[in-house]
């Protein structure tokens, strides 16, 4: 039995196919993310209740309740969860946060969608993930980049077999200037890391989806931090505390998979280039692939023909994976963000800071069977 029937046969067993009923839903982290993506996601989605929201800071659960039309506010977590009965919860916090409030929510019974990374380190995920196949509850990682129709229209290629085998990738998200100015984005103990584990960690697991997951076994990498300590660099937008920065505002990484391919990594949130762009790219035996925009790279009848796929409709790709969520919930379909792949994410992310520091190749111990 392979992973996603196994999810399937386990969604039946535990009673998670009822599909008559409406979910409930909470959310725990009342911050950006929750207010312009989680909140009307859950919103647009038939025979879903948005029921409950919660906060760490006194009064911002009830002004965002308020504002949204969100029933029931919380300045507490674990009273939440003990009064709403919670069909599924958003994880919403900063990334130090995730670990406590998925584990506290798998343990109420919930199924959890939480906003990436998936935790502050290897370990931790882990222990997310673990807790999840122990409760038999779906945990979600917001990797919205997936659903992207551009993205789920490559993947199609690829598992057709049309690009051959891949066997070296490169996993882009570049700023100009792009330092956030709101949140704990650039503080260390919040977040865990800067540029690398807040953007890097979309295209990294966009492109690691579309190689198909192959296993990654050692990692060099580097980081700065050249510009976010410095008051006078121009922001696009609103100004970050300089003298709180204390992550990287660039990293860079090159990962070997043990089927010989490899993958190149850059990310920033700052760096003098033209302009901020974000693009993956795919180098195969029978064909090679760019976007974004989308464009495949192959040979046809003795000529190179390029391809360029159009008619794409138009996706909100976070509400796209609030309504993937939500199936999972109600047991209709199985995670397409598998767990254990997104900890193969987590790995590489860590093993790159641990490089930046020790100026060394890292060696990773991950698990060879893959979903």
């Amino acid at each position: 039995m392979d992973f996603v029937q196994f999810v399937i046969s386990l969604q039946s067993s535990t009673g998670r196919n009822d599909m008559s009923r409406t979910v409930r839903v909470g959310i725990i982290g009342a911050g950006g993310i929750a207010r312009w993506a989680h909140i009307p996601g859950y919103q647009a989605q038939p025979d879903v209740e948005l029921a409950a929201i919660c906060d760490v800071a006194p009064g911002k659960a009830a002004q965002v309740a308020k504002e949204c039309n969100i029933a029931h506010a919380y300045d507490s977590m674990s009273e939440m969860l003990k009064k709403e009965k919670l069909d599924a919860v958003s994880v919403c916090t900063p990334n130090a946060s995730h670990h406590e409030a998925t584990l506290a929510a798998l343990a109420a019974g919930c199924h959890v969608l939480c906003e990436k990374p998936i935790a502050m380190n290897l370990a931790e995920g882990r222990e997310m993930v673990a807790a999840a196949h122990a409760a038999g509850k779906t945990l979600q990682i917001g990797l919205q980049s997936r659903f992207e129709s551009e993205t789920q229209v490559l993947k199609r290629f690829v598992e057709a077999g049309e690009l051959g085998e891949i066997y070296y990738a490169e996993a882009t998200y570049m700023r100009r200037r792009g330092i956030p100015g709101w949140g704990v984005f650039t503080q260390k103990k919040f977040q865990g890391g800067g540029a690398l584990i807040d953007i890097g960690v979309h295209t990294l697991d966009q492109t690691l989806w579309l190689m198909g997951n192959p296993r990654p076994v050692a990692v060099m990498g580097a980081t700065w931090e050249a510009f976010g300590h410095r008051p006078e660099v121009v922001s696009e937008g609103q100004h970050w505390d300089a003298s709180k920065f204390d992550v990287d505002d660039m990293g860079v990484g090159l990962v070997r998979f043990a089927n010989g391919a490899m993958l190149y990594l850059r990310a920033s949130w700052a760096a003098n280039i033209e302009k901020s762009y974000g693009e993956q790219k795919l180098l195969g035996t029978l064909g090679g692939a760019s976007k974004s925009p989308l464009k495949i790279y192959t040979e046809r009848h003795g000529a190179l023909v390029d391809i360029t796929p159009t008619g794409l409709p138009e996706v909100k790709a976070h509400f796209k994976e609030i309504e993937h969520f939500v199936a999972c919930v109600r047991g209709e379909t199985a995670c397409m963000v598998v767990p254990e792949q997104v900890l193969d994410v987590q790995a590489i992310l860590d093993a790159i800071y641990e490089s930046s520091r020790s100026g060394h190749e890292v060696r990773l111990d991950t698990p060879d069977d893959k979903a």
